[in-house]
């Protein structure tokens, strides 16, 4: 169908509040399936495109770019972006905007959430029940309280300082390692006590992951991090899968270093690094006993997905009518520039 209005694609399914919103101006392409399109698919539907709402799954580049001469924007529904290539979206003029703040919140409160189910055995307890094993109390599931815990922090960023307000009540000891360190008011303010990150792993109850991915941080939790924990320790990441080898991970848990790993994002995921996994290893995810996973949960709140996805709209709308898209993490002029 022949149209004057520019097109713009959606990649996942979104509310729809945020069709509604794009409608008026654009020609909208929705898939309203809860199924990824394949990069395939995706270039067809991108080559005529003007815009793209882009989410976790996609990975852009300059291969991709190369077949959609008029696209204008790549609106990410999300905060990290190492799927995408700035500096080739810069250099073929294409705004890539991002979501910097909505999905602080939800996925610090799912982190609390990770680390109180895997030290409590909330699993092990509910696999318990419903097998019909439970006939009243027993002295057995014994776990660990966050309340009189240390708590590490590996990264102080947005996510990380969130993860620290929730743990006020807690009465939790909170340490936190960073290259760039807080002031002493936000220190004294969140009761975080910065110290080294061996210091960090040998002292702490839980270990938090709170980092971006980037060359430096890929694989951190690796055998010989993991050799220095405190043993019997806890790892939670809600931060990105290649943060840790699983495979260590794994021999970590089957050893009994570590005493239990909770997780809500995994290598497998990370679809911008050529030897990524294509699966999360069987015997990690075979450690039921120590591990609790969920599905990249960490912005899943209803209301929260649907801001998300219209903010990425509203990038779209200020690119369309030739205005500096807000969230843009480039300017097209200049290649692999970031904005402020």
């Amino acid at each position: 169908m022949k149209t004057d209005k520019p097109t713009v694609i959606i990649s996942s399914r979104v509310h729809q509040a945020v069709i509604d919103v794009l409608a008026p101006t654009c020609r909208v392409v929705a898939n309203q399936t809860d199924a990824a399109l394949s990069p395939d698919e995706l270039q067809r539907r991108c080559q005529d495109a003007d815009a793209l709402i882009a989410f976790m799954p996609e990975r852009i580049d300059a291969a991709f770019l190369d077949q959609c001469p008029r696209l204008r924007i790549v609106a990410c529904a999300l905060k990290g972006y190492d799927n995408f290539d700035v500096a080739a979206c810069s250099r073929r003029g294409v705004w890539l905007t991002i979501v910097p703040d909505l999905l602080t919140a939800p996925t610090a409160e799912l982190t609390i959430g990770l680390m109180i189910a895997l030290a409590r055995n909330v699993l092990p307890g509910d696999r318990l029940v419903r097998g019909g094993g439970f006939g009243g109390w027993r002295p057995i599931l014994y776990g660990r309280g966050i309340d009189g815990s240390t708590v590490g922090l590996l990264g102080a960023g947005a996510v990380g300082k969130a993860v620290a307000r929730r743990l006020a009540g807690f009465r939790a000891r909170l340490l936190y390692a960073d290259a760039m360190p807080l002031t002493p008011d936000q220190e004294d303010e969140l009761r975080l006590q910065r110290v080294s990150p061996d210091e960090l792993l040998r002292q702490s109850d839980f270990v938090v992951l709170c980092l971006p991915l980037t060359d430096r941080t890929r694989r951190l939790v690796d055998r010989g991090l993991l050799a220095r924990v405190k043993p019997g320790a806890f790892l939670i990441n809600t931060a990105r899968g290649s943060l840790v080898d699983e495979d260590a991970v794994a021999d970590a848990l089957a050893s009994g270093s570590l005493g239990g790993y909770a997780a809500d994002v995994f290598a497998m995921e990370d679809w911008a690094l050529a030897d990524r996994p294509k699966d999360i290893a069987e015997r990690l995810r075979g450690a039921t006993e120590r591990t609790v996973f969920t599905p990249h949960l960490g912005s899943a709140v209803d209301e929260i997905r649907r801001d998300i996805a219209l903010q990425a709209a509203a990038s779209v709308l200020e690119c369309l009518k030739g205005d500096k898209p807000s969230g843009a993490v480039n300017r097209p002029s200049d290649p692999g520039s970031a904005s402020s």
